[in-house]
């Protein structure tokens, strides 16, 4: 299992849990898996792929961009370890168990 755990600058948490063979978004409308009402993120931001040793994430052209390790990027590859940065969230990824 994959987990993204971190906060927006003004405090609310988010942690979220993707298993292997998934595919979740990540934006603010409701139709979203993963909702973030926070500054900067589009209503579908991005969209996350999990396998069983690589988590991908694709841009959904999202206004303000998806951006890997401080690298803006269309797709990446994330390792554990890893930061991901949607709006002004910076989510840490962590391969779990």
């Amino acid at each position: 299992m994959w987990v993204l755990s971190g906060a927006e600058p003004e405090g609310s948490a988010f942690v979220f849990r993707i298993k292997p063979g998934t595919v979740k978004t990540v934006g603010r409308a409701t139709r979203a898996d993963f909702v973030m009402d926070a500054a900067l993120v589009s209503r579908l931001h991005c969209r996350l792929e999990a396998g069983d040793d690589a988590l991908d994430v694709i841009d959904l052209q999202s206004t303000n961009g998806t951006y890997v390790n401080d690298k803006r990027v269309s797709r990446a590859r994330l390792a554990d370890g890893d930061r991901l940065k949607v709006g002004r969230v910076e989510l840490t990824v962590k391969m779990g168990t």
